[in-house]
This record gives structure tokens, C-alpha cells and sequence, in this order.
């Protein structure tokens, strides 16, 4: 993985031109992505039935249909990167319980080992909606539960990412998670 002063770098060089400026930056965060991705995947229920190469190349294009966005750094690239990782999988969450029409009340939870526990897609959906609700009222808790839930970073790495103190991320993360498990049993 390429150090973060050097992606920052690259990004700032960007002109925001789409695929050009992606394709240029892409093979140097590709690595991370990756391993963000198969993170998230192995939360994800057995024989779901994207890869994390698959996970990375979607995310790929929603960020290349991101029109003029002007990178600020390499905590924005992430941000906006598990963000798109995290509508990929909302959307087909969707569109499996659609095939399914199941019934029944989720039970959702959501740990300190978020990232390695099983979701079924009515607790992926769920989440989704409660984390909207979140990011309404403060942003940057949206942001560390995006980075930790759905792109499996650890509370360190959040932190180097949204450039903040691991002590402000702890206390997001632990306010957060308060908010969403609230929301989640309403």
C-alpha cells in the first residue's frame, strides 16, 4: 500500500476528471480496497456471490461516474470509496430479499467485531437506514461506522483515515453504535 502522504499526493494532482484521473490513481489504493473489500465480504453471508475483486471493480465504477469530484485526500478517497462499497452491497442486499420476499422481524446487532459477524440482508438494510438517520445528525460518526461496518477497518486505521485523534474516533464509535442500537430495537 502506498503511504498515505504519497496517495494524498497523487490525489491532489488529480483534476477531478473521472476515469482519467481514477485510472491514474487506481492501481496505487487498488491493494487496499482489496483488502477492504474481502474484510467486508467475510461478514457477509457464505456463498455470497461477489468477489472482493468484483466488491472493488463495482465500487470502481460508481466512483468513475462521480462527476468533477475534487479530491482532497486520501481520508476523502476512502470515504467516498467505502461509501460506494457500502451502496453496492445495501443494493444487493435489496434485491435479494426482492427474490426472496422473507418475512419475519430482523434482530440486529451491531458489535465492536462488526465486520466479522454474519448480516442477512434485512439487517444490511436496516443498518443502512439507521446509519442515514445518523449521518443527519452528525456526519463523521456516519463516516467512522461506514469505515468500520461496511469498508472493516479497525478503530486505528479509521483514524489515520478521517485524519482524527483514535481517542475522538473511540468516542464516535462508542456514541454511534449507542444511537444505532437504539434505532435498531424501534
Amino acid at each position: 500500500m502506498a503511504e498515505a502522504n504519497d496517495i494524498t499526493a497523487l490525489l491532489l494532482e488529480l483534476d477531478g476528471s473521472g476515469r482519467d484521473a481514477l485510472d491514474r490513481i487506481f492501481p496505487h489504493v487498488y491493494d487496499e480496497l482489496k483488502r477492504i473489500a474481502r474484510a467486508r465480504l467475510r461478514a457477509e453471508r457464505a456463498g455470497h456471490t461477489l468477489s472482493a475483486t468484483a466488491l472493488v471493480h463495482e465500487a470502481y465504477v460508481k466512483l468513475v461516474d462521480q462527476k468533477r469530484v475534487r479530491w482532497q485526500n486520501r481520508a476523502h478517497f476512502f470515504a467516498v470509496a467505502a461509501r460506494a462499497m457500502r451502496r453496492i452491497l445495501i443494493d444487493h442486499a435489496v434485491a435479494r430479499k426482492a427474490e426472496k420476499r422473507g418475512g419475519g422481524e430482523p434482530v440486529v446487532t451491531l458489535l465492536d467485531d462488526a465486520a466479522g459477524e454474519e448480516a442477512n440482508a434485512d439487517e444490511l438494510i436496516a443498518i443502512d437506514q439507521a446509519l442515514s438517520r445518523l449521518g443527519a445528525l452528525d456526519p463523521r460518526q456516519e463516516q467512522v461506522v461506514e469505515l468500520r461496518f461496511f469498508a472493516g477497518m479497525k478503530l486505528e486505521e479509521v483514524a489515520e483515515v478521517l485524519q482524527v485523534s483514535l481517542a475522538s474516533v473511540n468516542r464516535d464509535w462508542r456514541t454511534a453504535r449507542a444511537f444505532l442500537t437504539t434505532q435498531l430495537a424501534g
